[in-house]
């Protein structure tokens, strides 16, 4: 019988409060933000596609589910990119207003990608697969990058 002890556990010391790393779900939420910046960087990608050369759709505007023109369409897609790009800095800083922001943005997203679904059906069956996505690895996990502050 050995009679050593076990000093590690016995002296209690821990690592300082707010040290922590994110354990092996907060890869995914990094994950999801990054997601989240390409997103925003297609939205604005579309945005300036609607405001400069909007033949490319499928259908007139009048034929959408939400009867639009389509320069209103890229001012909301740019503002829509915006808004995704500064939730995606807060998200990867562990900010808990960038992951309330970011769930807003990819329930948004995929709300505008479904109405504009007659226009693009390819280009928003992959936005609204990405805000899925998005959406999962946020809620589910998306304490892991908790900020210490």
């Amino acid at each position: 019988m050995s009679m050593g002890s076990d000093w590690q556990a016995q002296s209690r010391v821990r690592e300082p409060r707010g040290s922590e790393r994110p354990g092996r779900w907060g890869a995914w939420v990094a994950f999801a933000g990054v997601l989240l910046a390409v997103v925003g960087l297609l939205h604005v990608m579309a945005g300036l596609v609607a405001l400069v050369k909007d033949e490319v759709y499928f259908v007139p505007s009048d034929q959408l589910v939400l009867r639009l023109d389509y320069t209103a369409w890229g001012w909301l897609h740019l503002a829509l990119g915006a808004v995704a790009l500064v939730a995606a800095f807060l998200l990867l800083r562990g900010n808990m207003v960038g992951r309330s922001l970011a769930v807003g943005f990819a329930v948004l997203s995929a709300l505008n990608a479904f109405v504009l679904v007659h226009a693009q059906p390819w280009w928003s069956a992959l936005i609204i697969a990405f805000d899925v996505l998005i959406i999962y690895a946020i809620v589910t996990h998306g304490n892991e990058l908790r900020s210490p502050r």
